[in-house]
């Protein structure tokens, strides 16, 4: 099978992940090297509210991490995420080739806060009434 690049955002137990955090990565990291995958990038992303509790934690903290494997061993590492209690949830996708070296920069060199510093403030959202729809 060709090794393909995939994304890994992994929603870590924040209150798990700040007592130690080091621990917290190989614990991710170990889950990928079982599984033959080579890390190429892996850092904190953020730690932020979440909009609904996730097995009763209303907090968690994002790993962000790119690692070659095969693509049949994606299953395996979902599963071994499934069963770790420092694993909320996780995503994996696969990147497609010509984006991977644009993709790793981007996501080593940027910060979550900064693109939501950008964003539309309280102030800056247009809050005049809409009119009702006619199905309303």
């Amino acid at each position: 099978m060709p090794v393909n690049t995939y994304e890994g955002m992994f929603l870590l137990d924040a209150a798990k992940a700040a007592n130690a955090w080091d621990d917290t990565v190989k614990h991710v990291h170990d889950i990928l090297g079982k599984h033959n995958s080579e890390i190429v990038a892996s850092r904190q992303w953020d730690e932020r509210r979440l909009a609904y509790p996730v097995n009763g934690h209303k907090k968690g903290t994002y790993l962000l991490t790119y690692f070659r494997t095969e693509g049949g061993n994606i299953d395996e590492i979902v599963a071994d995420c499934r069963l770790s209690d420092l694993i909320l949830r996780e995503l994996v996708l696969k990147v497609h080739p010509k984006l991977v070296e644009h993709l790793m920069n981007q996501a080593m060199t940027s910060t979550p806060s900064v693109e939501a510093e950008n964003a539309p403030g309280e102030d800056e959202i247009d809050d005049r009434p809409r009119r009702r729809r006619r199905d309303d």
